[in-house]
């Protein structure tokens, strides 16, 4: 037969210490014997010991009376227990708005940051010089939140902020430490370590019915204990300082019985339907246990809305599926069936568990059976099974020991560090802050970027494995470069038009121009530039940038000088049609139009001087000597520099010219001459006669229209003379 291995336990509670023996075979357990102390004093404080020698004194008690019996016992299993841990919740919220969307690491790196502000807040609430003398044995998320609103998952997630609450549970370093220090001063060397409420889990619920959302309630003397399980692991820890004693003081203070009497009135409320108490001063009385119950029922509620009150905060304000009660406190009448009414379950889903729950298990026959030996046989199995271990990583070469209580990740080894998680992100680039079309623009740095982290030299995430030994380097991520963006990155398109001029198709570009500066859209970015996007608005503006100089000369008013004065002459301007409809240059374009650009006209001297109303010349039709003429005399003489010029002559844009002009005078005979090649006949004889109209005249005779003039020579035939002037 293989040899019985013998397992010792002890459960160290608040009011007394219970030492367990129990024997292994072939993954069958018997419990051989247990025994239970109380402590004289106050050693036990919350589920910490705050005197070690009192707790060792109790200690060696347990273990000298169990080696009568049983043999050396040198090591030993034991808790931390369940009210020792801390409870704490923490929110942590980060902008995201313009980041990429959120993947596992930062999602696990967000978390992580709200679980060391939930470790901060237990190290302040409990005067703690650092916040990692606190373990963290495990955190649930409660929800996370995108924009204030609940959201199942971020991953993927873009918006402007994120925001996750988390519950996480701490165990004090000083806990492990302090139980350690009591274990040596009684001779015993710590087996295995677990944690109470781990202990009774294992036991009770197994690995397959953890994936359940169960309460697991372990009622002692003065606190009760709370664990959830959810999704197959345990996802909060929690205590109420309120269990049986707080029953057995509201017998002994309604009864006035001494508190021993009244926690043994309390036990036979179980078996015994009439109990019999003696009073403080002797009077013995019989009392149905209905009407016990009914003295105790505020305390019963108490103690059943306590425990519901932190099941539901644990549990993120929802009921769990089942509760199951252990401890001795489970004992107390009404409690299971009150739990139930407060949480609105069946009241099947409430029930008392006592060590026949837990399989393969035999105990000795000389053992009373209850559920107040749930835990210690749990501490002793569950030590064995899956003792809770330390383990050492590096953490940037520096020693850090972690209580290996789950799966242990980098994220656990930085928390144990006391690595700051929110610093390990690089800071953000910083901005440049520009101005387009007067519009202002914030363009944000670039990102900062996550840490490098590297296990055993090999890059790794927060949520990798770590093991005893590890190496752990930490490198805080680079902060993000400042803003850099080329125009181009900014003005998503240029914009461009299509314009048709005299039937030659021309594109136009709008300018970019930066503090008053044409640049390309190449152009990097500074903090504080100011840069325009412009599109000429006008013809003109279109025409200067297309450098068509000449179309615009054309187009500008037709000037010129006359004696001096500058004069502006519209009608000889060059004209301007956009979609066959006269515009100005200070109009508007778009996209496609046509423009059709009519050069300046040179006018003659002659189109000048009507345009002008200038009368260049003044004549009368006459007859001379019998032919048909035009009298004609200048009024108005026009020169440019010292040259005369015609009536034919042209004039251009920017001409300066010079007018002279004459009073109208009547014509006269001797006009005539002016404009007549006359010779004297050679036969001519004597003095000749002017006549008009058939009637004597002189030279200075006035003329008008249609006179008929002649020259008479004696003895020379009428007529005669050489011809008209050209």
């Amino acid at each position: 037969m293989p040899d019985k291995k013998k397992l010792f336990a002890l459960d160290i509670g608040t009011r007394s210490v219970v030492g367990i023996i129990l024997e292994e075979e072939n993954s069958q357990y018997h419990v051989v014997d247990i025994l239970a102390k109380e402590h004289s004093e106050r050693a036990m404080l919350d589920g910490q010991i705050h005197d070690v020698l009192a707790v060792s004194r109790v200690i060696t008690e347990i273990k000298q009376d169990l080696e009568k019996n049983h043999g050396p016992l040198k090591s030993v299993s034991v808790a931390a227990a369940g009210r020792a841990l801390k409870t704490e919740k923490a929110k942590v919220t980060v902008s995201i708005k313009g980041k990429p969307m959120m993947q596992k690491q930062d999602i696990l790196h967000l978390e992580l940051s709200a679980v060391q502000l939930a470790q901060s807040t237990v190290a302040e609430k409990h005067e703690a010089e650092s916040s990692h003398y606190y373990y963290c044995v495990g955190y649930s998320v409660l929800y996370y939140r995108l924009d204030d609103q609940e959201i199942g998952s971020l991953i993927d997630q873009q918006g402007d902020e994120a925001s996750v609450e988390i519950i996480a549970t701490f165990l004090p370093k000083v806990v492990v430490e302090s139980l350690i220090a009591a274990l040596h001063r009684s001779d015993l060397e710590m087996e295995a370590l677990t944690l109470e409420p781990i202990a009774a889990i294992n036991v009770l619920i197994p690995p397959s019915m953890r994936r359940l959302n169960v309460a697991l309630i372990d009622i002692g003397a003065g606190t009760s204990d709370i664990a959830l399980t959810d999704m197959g692991t345990v996802i909060a820890y929690g205590m109420v300082p309120i269990a049986g004693d707080e029953i057995t003081e509201a017998i002994s203070d309604q009864y006035l019985l001494d508190f021993p009497l009244a926690e043994k009135a309390k036990r036979e409320l179980l078996t015994d339907e009439i109990i019999t108490v003696t009073d403080i001063l002797g009077f013995e009385a019989e009392i149905p246990r209905e009407d016990v119950v009914a003295e105790i029922s505020l305390t019963i509620d108490r103690l059943a809305a306590s425990i519901c009150d932190e099941i539901l905060r644990l549990n993120n304000h929802k009921s769990p599926k089942a509760v199951m009660l252990v401890g001795g406190g489970s004992l107390t009448p009404e409690l299971p069936s009150r739990i139930a009414e407060k949480l609105a379950l069946p009241e099947n889903r409430v029930a008392i568990r006592g060590i026949d729950a837990i399989s393969s298990l035999t105990i000795s026959s000389h053992i009373t059976k209850g559920p107040e030996l749930v835990t210690p046989i749990g501490i002793a199995i569950a030590a064995k099974k899956s003792p809770v271990q330390y383990m050492t990583v590096y953490v940037n070469e520096q020693p850090v020991r972690l209580f290996e209580v789950k799966k242990l990740t980098v994220g656990d080894g930085l928390l144990a560090a006391g690595i700051k998680m929110n610093k390990l992100y690089g800071k953000p680039g910083f901005a440049s802050i520009v101005t387009v079309n007067n519009q202002t623009i914030t363009i944000p740095g670039e990102h900062g970027h996550p840490p490098l982290i590297r296990k055993n030299g090999t890059r790794s995430s927060l949520d990798d494995e770590i093991k005893n030994g590890d190496q752990l380097i930490v490198e805080k991520g680079e902060d993000g470069k400042k803003a850099a963006l080329k125009i181009k990155d900014l003005i998503d398109e240029i914009p461009t038009k299509s314009i048709t001029i005299n039937e030659i198709e021309y594109t136009i570009t709008a300018t970019i121009s930066c503090n008053g500066k044409e640049v390309s859209n190449d152009y990097e970015i500074e903090d504080r530039d100011i840069i325009q996007v412009h599109m000429p608005d006008t013809i003109e503006a279109l025409l200067k940038s297309l450098n068509l100089k000449d179309w615009l000369l054309e187009l500008r008013p037709f000037r010129i000088r006359i004696n001096d004065k500058e004069t502006f002459i519209p009608a000889f301007s060059g004209k301007l049609f956009r979609n066959g409809i006269e515009v100005k240059l200070q109009s508007n374009f778009e996209h496609l139009d046509e423009l059709v650009v009519e050069g300046k006209k040179n006018p003659t001297i002659r189109e000048l001087a009507a345009y002008k109303q200038i009368i260049l010349s003044h004549s009368i039709p006459i007859y001379f000597n019998g032919k048909e003429m035009l009298l004609e005399k200048r009024l108005a003489e026009i020169t440019k520099g010292e040259t005369i010029l015609t009536e034919k002559d042209l004039v251009h844009d920017g001409d300066h010219i010079t007018l002279h002009t004459k009073k109208i005078e009547p014509f006269i005979f001797q006009d005539v001459f002016n404009q007549v090649k006359f010779e004297i006949p050679k036969n001519a004889n004597g003095k000749f006669q002017l006549l008009k109209n058939n009637k004597q005249s002189g030279f200075h005779e006035k003329l008008a229209p249609g006179d008929k003039l002649e020259i008479r020579w004696p003895a020379q035939q009428q007529n005669q003379y050489s011809g008209i002037k050209k």
